[in-house]
């Protein structure tokens, strides 16, 4: 049995799921919207997230609910109480992500590090489309290994691992979600 935060569902960001969040990405995408709409004093963002918290907690009857479902519900909510113009600037932020890259690892198979790293940008930028800035990465050392088919760490393990971080630090260079707001993290837990 799952244990969920709060009692709240489980996030559905791109293919993957988020369990354990906090609310916080909730005050900072009405934060952005307000401003996009010329609303910089916008008093009502602790308000909306409390609701949106509250439902999420006591009435979503749902285990796993898309995030794109989640701001559907809360642009309803904006415009109920008013605020139309907030509505029509509230785009998708994720809270944080984590990604292991072991089962891209296992799909590209041993010696196919091109694909792998197709596979990954590919992933980055459905995460991306999906409201996700906030990415953190897992089991890099083990994809490492399996991409060169090796059985214990190695200098050819090492010298992909380096390739693999810094195509992670590359990327979010390459493609930012909005200039100045990108906190795209290479975390590496290993």
């Amino acid at each position: 049995m799952i244990a969920l935060i709060g009692n709240r569902p489980a996030l559905q960001i791109g293919r993957h799921q988020v369990i354990d969040y906090d609310t916080g990405w909730i005050d900072d995408a009405l934060r952005r919207a307000a401003r996009a709409a010329d609303h910089e004093d916008f008093p009502f963002v602790d308000d909306i997230r409390s609701g949106v918290v509250q439902y999420l907690e006591t009435r979503c009857p749902l285990k796993l609910l898309a995030i794109e479902d989640l701001y559907d519900r809360m642009r309803r909510m904006l415009v109920k109480i008013g605020c139309g113009r907030i509505a029509e600037n509230l785009t998708p932020l994720a809270p944080p992500v984590t990604v292991s890259l072991v089962r891209a690892a296992m799909e590209a198979g041993n010696g196919f590090e091109l694909a792998f790293f197709e596979m990954l940008r590919a992933e980055l930028a459905d995460l991306r489309a999906a409201g996700a800035e906030e990415i953190r990465f897992t089991d890099l050392r083990e994809s490492a290994m399996i991409l060169r088919g090796a059985g214990k760490w190695n200098k050819s393990c090492q010298s992909l691992l380096d390739e693999i971080e810094a195509f992670l630090r590359n990327w979010d260079r390459e493609e930012p979600p909005q200039a100045d707001e990108a906190r795209f993290l290479a975390g590496i837990a290993q």
